[in-house]
């Protein structure tokens, strides 16, 4: 198997450990399931009149409710996944964890969905390429180091504090483990010990973690970021400055291979409604910023307040390029921290209906470098 028997459990694991110092806080579930009742608008009804695709009653598409996951909240939101779908109902379930989320592709939950990099990764290794593809690019950016200014006045101090990281494994405690071992320091990957301690938190508590003084700080993606801002952390490193020409993957799109394979006409038509909706988002920042918001408010019953919504929305770039090179790095970095053997991530990519969707729109084709599908 790909990746390392001591790492197994941990990127597979659902519950994630919350600091002592908290035991009255609830851990939230990273289960799944359908939840396109409880958020439908007009705007995303079957019109009528209009036909399915491939036959098929509805296309089961998942997120996660982050700002690095616009894409898919303004493409719900505003009703473009169902007008491309036709009369395809578009079904939608949303995820706190990309582990989870590959398993509902893995399982036929879901057929297509938002997610970071490392869970691509690691599904697509631990299947040894047999279950999904990604197909398309979504996000980059949108992660920073932020700490509290009392304890943390600079890189240098962050050594023998506590930082908090989504998940072991996942895309930004990769990350952060990279920066890490850049500085010179060692941590055991597993257990997070050593000259930093890496607390594993979910995003969702991990403000509360922060106020309860139970860390000292955290690498996370938006709106997480924003929200430890608003309680008086401050920003130590947007991980964007670490990366030529401060892009990088945080976003991709993946689909369950049996679906590309069977329902082609299905997979373009939610391609066609994610292109779409990047093009909005890029021209209209202020009203696709609303939409997003509006969508995480359906999806969570609360909204994002302007003090966290704009700096994190401003921190986030939307695009269809997968950022392809920087994925097999991001690939490199989990390698070097003991989290996963050296993948083979050929064929990882299938950008082929992307571009045709791309070349139709006047738009730039986009690169699998040398990683897609022969």
């Amino acid at each position: 198997m790909p990746v390392n028997r001591s790492a197994r459990s941990g990127f597979l694991r659902r519950g994630i450990a919350v600091v002592a110092a908290l035991p009255l806080l609830t851990l939230a579930a990273c289960g799944y399931g359908s939840d396109s009742a409880k958020s439908d608008s007009p705007k995303q009804k079957v019109a009528a009149g209009s036909k399915k695709i491939d036959g098929l009653d509805s296309v089961k598409i998942g997120y996660f409710g982050n700002l690095t996951h616009a894409t898919a909240l303004v493409g719900r939101e505003q009703g473009l996944f169902q007008k491309e779908l036709g009369a395809t109902k578009a079904d939608y379930a949303t995820f706190n964890a990309g582990p989870s989320e590959i398993e509902a592709i893995n399982s036929g939950s879901i057929d297509i969905g938002w997610i970071g990099p490392s869970p691509a990764i690691n599904g697509y290794t631990k299947s040894n390429g047999t279950n999904l593809k990604i197909i398309g690019g979504s996000a980059s950016g949108g992660v920073k180091l932020v700490v509290n200014p009392k304890k943390i006045k600079s890189l240098k101090d962050v050594k023998g504090k506590k930082i908090a990281t989504p998940q072991l494994g996942n895309t930004q405690d990769v990350a952060f483990l990279n920066w890490v071992a850049d500085q010179g320091w060692k941590v055991d990957a597993e257990s997070g010990k050593g000259d930093v301690t890496v607390v594993r938190t979910d995003n969702k508590i991990t403000p509360d973690a922060y106020k309860a003084g139970s860390i000292d700080g955290a690498w996370v993606p938006e709106p997480t970021a924003s929200k430890l801002v608003a309680e008086g952390a401050k920003v130590l490193l947007d991980e964007s400055t670490l990366w030529p020409d401060k892009k990088f993957v945080i976003t991709n799109i993946i689909v369950r291979q049996a679906f590309l394979k069977e329902h082609p006409k299905a997979v373009e038509a939610v391609l066609k409604a994610s292109v779409e909706a990047n093009k909005w988002i890029n021209a209209n920042p202020a009203e696709a910023k609303a939409a997003a918001n509006k969508q995480l408010e359906a999806d969570s019953g609360k909204a994002l307040k302007p003090n966290v919504l704009d700096p994190a929305w401003s921190s986030i770039q939307f695009t269809n390029d997968p950022l392809a090179s920087t994925l097999n790095t991001e690939a490199a970095h989990a390698v070097k921290a003991g989290l996963l053997k050296k993948p083979n991530l050929n064929g990882i990519y299938d950008l082929t209906i992307l571009n045709q969707v791309l070349k139709a729109e006047g738009e730039s084709t986009v690169s699998a470098a040398g990683l897609g599908t022969s």
